[in-house]
């Protein structure tokens, strides 16, 4: 089974009906907690965190909440809890996660 979205323009975002859909590319125990970029049509995200129970999702959750300014309870793991490749759900106003979100993305440093 297939669990990534469609992607829109190239960005890793899809419009789910209660918010956005996020397809990420996390790698655990960096030196740094970095948003690297989209390749491939996955946003690549670093944490310092473990892979070990959890730690490197809620990591990857309260890095994503930070950067985008949104609350930490908005987000969730929908997919690949324990995979690299995991499927983050933002909840909220579709229309207004795109917008935001895309923004936030595209004005990431090319990679």
């Amino acid at each position: 089974m297939r669990i990534w979205p469609r992607i829109c323009s190239r960005l890793p975002l899809s419009i789910a009906q209660d918010g956005v859909r996020l397809a990420v590319r996390l790698t655990p125990r960096s030196r740094a907690e970095r948003i690297d970029g989209v390749v491939d049509g996955v946003l690549k995200v670093a944490v310092t965190a473990p892979p070990a129970e959890n730690q490197a999702n809620e990591a990857l959750l309260r890095l994503l909440a930070r950067e985008w300014r949104l609350p930490r309870r908005d987000l969730s793991i929908a997919g690949g809890a324990k995979s690299r490749n995991k499927l983050v759900r933002i909840a909220g106003d579709p229309p207004e996660l795109m917008r935001r979100i895309s923004a936030a993305i595209t004005a990431l440093p090319a990679t």
